[in-house]
């Protein structure tokens, strides 16, 4: 037992637990995040006696009468100066890591009022964010400074349109810790749910006994496969995951769940968890592609190993890379990545009449409503999905994890339950990044002009589909570059294998492909006698010219000024790689792609409902903005709804870099009512009553016999290079980005510093080591890259017209991260002369032993 002092309060601890535990659950302080328990992530930060310390590391019994302070202590002016700073510097994202940031920033200013940027870097170096690549971060925090060093906080933007800089308007409640994600609610009468997963990545499941767990005081149930009233076997494109291991099935990989737990409190519920025992026959693992198609190779499902086989094919590339004046053929490899999200998945599932109501942090609520009617048997008015804030997703929360099991235990006990992961399951569980192996050739004729690409693609899809066959689709389709030329072949293979399943990524298949054929480029340039820059420029995609998939580019196509802005940059440096990318927004090949938006009215504002998930991309913001700009509507008359599947229509996944141009359209299309209502009306006339608009893009299938097929309704364009000092390490990165319109250009430019910085770990640093089908990592071995190791990292926004959808924005979350690696890689080779073809690089000073 401990007395000490929290937010001005005198507290007492009747048990030793861990400070983190104490303030969510007896104080109910959820500004105190959870991201890993581990003391590596630096979510949960608050001031003990003043210093910046990680709540998930002291126990209470050591806290004998010292002084706690969360973000729910801050004065009234402190919480107004941090929400100010961070939203007018940018610096909030998804929102998990920051009330630990804000945490540390007034650690900091406390004992320095004027910090220089090194020692605002420095503060937060224990604090790791996924989405902003703190350069925002850093900014807010000197900005905070400023603000409270004047006493005084500036008046906030007016304009809301289209092009302004306004901060997100989720930035209060995430700042001060209010905004709820799922592990922040707590209900009456909850219960605590978890699944006993597989000890093996292959074996037969010969039985589970659970009599042991199900008499211990406290246990609500322990449910098998048995007890699914519907499907088992769930999935967004391939009904092949199973939402548990049935009795004389197969385990796929070692995160397969077996059963399900339920009981009263945490405790309980580890302990009965225990006390599960699971009979299993272990059989051969596949560990690899390699191991998976030798033609005695173990199945891992019935069906075959092979998931997945692309080829694309136009022109003649063999006969025009054979007549070339210059060919290259080399070997490439990348690694598995893990999305290392801050906020591990959770879910928050209630009884609702006959259904059930899940609140969640995902990609999809419909995606996520789809899944859980098939496994309950239900209807889709009888399945109920909200999102809670998402604590980021980068492709990671596509799929699945918890939301169906949450809903599947308060379905079968009639309770509400919190199902979550720790961050051991998070890193075992969902899904990865494709390792990928290539083989590339490319032809050029004596001038550097790109005549053939040819290509071999074979990726490691793990235990279960997932989104591998889009990933490998899109992996080949984007393989050949943003060029104009239209000779080109690519193979793609993606295999199952006892590994954790891969899938959706930030870059979707492109990161790899991407880091061959621009990797590939910038060894020709050498051959042929030209710089990198200039094999580009010369190559480079124009508007009204043909891609290698055969589309005609729009007006929009600015991968000529994407190169042009980052020249002067090129030039005046000594060890410098470039890097260029294209990136469809949009799922595109044929496939309905449709962006939904409902307007309504509601007590004299606009209540803006589109199913599309907000996962700090700042999709709210975006679709606030186009209200504001296409009807005069004052920002403080807007109101942005989380997506839910019963009164937001289906906007689709959050990904493919779509949200921007879909959503935005529809909305844009349901303010042309609203626009005109309000020429006779005012909002207070106009009560309960709705604007509805969608937007269908349409695309040619894949393979569709037409000349020249509409592969994707638009592109982003994109060049990168790296700065190296004289001693290898990076010195600066600028990003040339073509965005069409710029929505919220600090928005913009935070996505591209965020992007370039989790690249920069793909690159150099980050690892997932598997040992037998086992991941080996924790949080905080991952490599992630913090705060004070950034670079100086340079955003340049090009806008460009062209597209007329969405006031001709376009999406830019994905591409951010897909010329980093190529143009570090490049960047290396010109300091020292070696080629590298492996991630991440060897022999740099980032290079971990």
């Amino acid at each position: 037992m401990a007395t000490f002092i929290v937010n001005g309060t005198t507290v007492t601890a009747q048990r030793n637990q861990k400070l983190l535990r104490f303030l969510r659950d007896e104080l109910r302080l959820t500004s105190v995040k959870d991201g890993c328990s581990e003391g590596a992530c630096g979510t949960c930060t608050v001031l003990v006696d003043g210093k910046a310390t990680r709540a998930c590391v002291p126990w209470t019994d050591k806290l004998e009468g010292k002084r706690v302070l969360t973000v729910e202590g801050l004065t009234d002016f402190e919480k107004d100066v941090y929400t100010y700073a961070f939203g007018q510097a940018g610096a909030v994202q998804c929102g998990f890591c920051i009330p630990g940031m804000v945490m540390c920033a007034k650690g900091l200013l406390d004992v320095n009022p004027s910090p220089s940027r090194e020692e605002a870097a420095f503060a937060i170096r224990n604090n790791i964010c996924r989405c902003t690549g703190y350069v925002k971060i850093i900014d807010a925090i000197l900005l905070a400074a400023e603000v409270l060093r004047a006493g005084e906080i500036p008046p906030a933007p007016t304009d809301w349109s289209l092009g302004q800089r306004v901060p997100r308007v989720d930035v209060r409640e995430k700042v001060t810790g209010t905004g709820e994600y799922p592990d922040d609610i707590y209900v009456d009468g909850m219960l605590y749910g978890s699944a006993v997963r597989s000890q093996h990545p292959r074996a037969r499941v010969l039985a589970i006994h659970t009599e042991e767990a199900e008499a211990l005081p406290g246990v609500a149930g322990v449910f098998t496969a048995a007890d699914i009233p519907g499907q088992n076997k769930v999935g967004h494109l391939k009904k092949d995951w199973d939402t548990m291991i049935a009795v004389g099935d197969t385990t796929h990989y070692l995160g397969d769940a077996v059963c399900l737990v339920a009981a009263e409190t945490p405790e309980i519920l580890a302990q009965a968890k225990q006390l599960v025992k699971v009979d299993y026959e272990e059989l051969p693992m596949v560990r690899s592609p390699r191991e998976a198609m030798l033609p005695d190779a173990p199945l891992v499902h019935k069906e075959g190993n092979l998931l997945a086989h692309k080829h694309i094919q136009r022109g003649n590339p063999a006969e025009a890379i054979a007549k070339s004046k210059h060919v290259l053929t080399q070997r490439f490899s990348t690694p598995w990545t893990e999305h290392a999200f801050l906020e591990p998945e959770c879910a928050v599932a209630m009884p609702d009449g006959d259904g059930v109501l899940v609140l969640s942090t995902d990609q999809g609520a419909y995606d996520t409503q789809h899944e859980i009617m098939g496994m309950l048997g239900l209807p889709a008015e009888q399945v109920k999905v909200r999102n809670c804030l998402v604590g980021g997703g980068f492709g990671g929360k596509e799929d699945v994890t918890v939301q169906h099991h949450a809903a599947l235990i308060a379905y079968l006990t009639k309770r509400p339950v919190k199902v979550k992961l720790t961050r051991a399951e998070s890193i075992l569980i969902h899904p990865k990044r494709h390792p990928m192996e290539m083989e590339f050739s490319l032809g050029c004729d004596e001038n550097g002009i790109i005549q053939g690409v040819a290509a071999e693609v074979i990726a490691d899809t793990g235990a279960y589909a997932s989104l591998g066959g889009p990933v490998l689709e899109r992996a080949c389709t984007h393989a050949a570059g943003p060029y104009n030329y239209q000779n080109f072949e690519i193979d793609g293979w993606a295999y199952y294998t006892n590994n954790p399943p891969a899938g959706a990524f930030r870059g979707f298949g492109v990161t790899q492909t991407c880091f061959c054929i621009e990797s590939l480029l910038n060894q020709m340039a050498d051959i042929v006698g030209i710089s990198p820059w200039e094999i580009r420029w010369r190559n480079a995609i124009r508007p009204g010219q043909e891609l290698p998939n055969g589309q005609i580019v729009d007006g929009s196509t600015g991968l000529a000024e994407t190169l042009e802005a980052v020249k002067p940059y090129y030039d005046q440096a000594k060890y410098v790689g470039i890097a260029c990318a294209m990136k469809n927004a949009g799922v595109g090949v044929g496939i309905p792609d449709t962006g939904r938006c409902r307007l309504v009215i509601r007590d004299g504002k606009v209540h803006i409902f589109a199913g599309a998930s907000c996962i700090g991309q700042g999709l709210g913001t975006v679709l606030t903005q186009m209200v504001c700009g296409e009807t005069g509507v004052s920002h403080e008359n807007v109101v942005y709804e989380r997506s839910n599947t019963w009164c937001a229509p289906d906007a689709g996944t959050t990904s493919g870099s779509r949200q921007t141009l879909f959503a935005g359209e529809a909305c844009r299309r349901a303010c042309e009512g609203l626009r005109k209502a309000l020429k006779e009306n005012s909002l207070t006339e106009l009560e309960d009553q709705e604007f509805y608009g969608e937007y269908l893009g349409k695309t040619d299938p894949l393979g569709a016999k037409v000349p020249n097929p509409v592969s994707h309704i638009a592109y982003g364009y994109a060049t990168q290079i790296c700065i190296l000092d004289e001693d290898g390490k990076i010195q600066q990165i600028v990003a040339a980005h073509d965005v069409g319109k710029a929505v919220n250009p600090t928005s913009i430019e935070g996505q591209i510093q965020g992007g370039v910085v989790m690249s920069m770990g793909y690159a150099l640093t980050e690892r997932y080591p598997l040992t037998d089908c086992k991941p080996t990592a924790k949080y905080g071995t991952l490599g992630l890259f913090r705060a004070n190791q950034i670079p100086e990292i340079t955003p340049i926004i090009i806008e460009k017209e062209g597209l007329n959808v969405a006031r001709g924005a376009i999406g830019i979350g994905e591409i951010t991260s897909i010329p980093t690696a190529p143009a570090i890689a490049d960047a290396y080779f010109r300091y020292d002369g070696k080629f590298r073809t492996v991630l991440p690089l060897e022999d740099t000073p980032y290079a971990r032993k």
